[in-house]
């Protein structure tokens, strides 16, 4: 599987002008060490003084430090090369390649990519700068003539020499920090044991810090699951409580509406029978008023009566005394 990110990455300013070969730092990959090797006008052979193989178009190899390697190494490798200019504008994209490298082939790439003209062109590079991306898997590495670094009381990693007991460790710390050969300068091979010895070390105590760190992230995490935990339980609890008293809420509630119905229903009784006291008592009362002026009206009758008979009478002796006059 292919990596997202390219293994190597490689700018050349002023590339224009130049002519002969150019070759990268170094980098990292699989437990090997590797170069860069750009011809800007095509591969050229020292045997044939320097005639290039193929005039006038850009080559691109990889090639392995042997050097820092165990006579009888190998390597299974597929990778593929990307040009880009200034702005990350990829140019060209060479095919994949797929080879083993050993002690008796140590490059591979490719001879011809596209023309150098195509470089001089007006606008094909950005400020005469160059990019070249290398994208790079090991699939297999071979460490030695025997392979089974188990059977041999020292193995060559990378090129530093080990025991076979320090093998896995090693190889584990160029997993992470595949730079580190590129750093160590020193060829005595002394020096570069004891390196690796303090490498190895630091590891030790590192994973050691790990682990304490990360048995105190589990306690720590233990400590607050347990609060959490807590937490829940009083939540539950108080929920709980809240449910039992919104329920004693409730018949209270229920309580006081039976209460104000039945205070209600009393009232509306009391109304009621006022209601109807107020009734009977005002009929009473209107009849005897109807009585009392119907008295009335007969003692008027009787007056008006009795007054009529006093004025007939009296016009009667004004009558008689008015005959004896005359």
């Amino acid at each position: 599987m292919w990596n997202q990110k390219p293994g190597f990455r490689f700018e050349i300013d002023n590339f224009s002008e130049k002519k002969d070969a150019i070759v990268s730092y170094p980098f990292v990959s699989g437990g090997c060490e590797w170069f860069l090797y750009v011809y800007p006008k095509g591969e050229y052979s020292k045997k044939l003084k320097r005639e290039y193989l193929c005039d006038d178009h850009l080559s691109l190899f990889i090639h392995a430090n042997s050097s820092l390697l165990q006579p009888g190494w190998k390597r299974s490798v597929n990778f593929y090369f990307s040009v880009l200019n200034q702005s990350n504008k990829e140019l060209y994209r060479t095919p994949f390649a797929l080879t083993e490298l050993s002690g008796k082939r140590t490059s591979w790439g490719f001879r011809k990519t596209f023309p150098f003209s195509k470089i001089q062109e007006k606008g094909f590079l950005e400020e005469d700068r160059l990019i070249i991306e290398v994208y790079i898997n090991v699939s297999e590495a071979f460490d030695g003539e025997s392979g089974d670094v188990s059977e041999k009381k020292e193995a060559y990693i990378n090129g530093f020499r080990v025991f076979a007991s320090q093998v896995t460790s090693v190889r584990k710390i160029f997993a992470e920090h595949p730079d580190i050969a590129t750093y160590v300068k020193p060829k005595n091979q002394v020096v570069r044991t004891e390196y690796m010895n303090v490498l190895l070390e630091l590891e030790e105590r590192l994973n050691k810090l790990e682990k304490m760190e990360s048995n105190l992230k589990l306690d720590s995490l233990k400590r607050k699951l347990d609060e959490v935990d807590s937490e829940r339980k009083k939540a539950k609890a108080n929920e709980s409580r809240v449910q039992k008293l919104e329920e004693r809420v409730k018949n209270i509630e229920l309580m006081e509406s039976g209460f104000m119905m039945d205070s209600l229903k009393s009232k509306l009784d009391d109304v009621s029978l006022e209601k109807k006291k107020s009734y009977y008592a005002d009929g009473s009362r209107v009849q005897e008023l109807e009585e009392s002026v119907k008295d009335l009206k007969k003692m008027v009758s009787d007056l008006k009566n009795k007054l009529d008979k006093e004025e007939a009478k009296s016009s009667d002796d004004e009558f008689l005394l008015v005959n004896e006059v005359a």
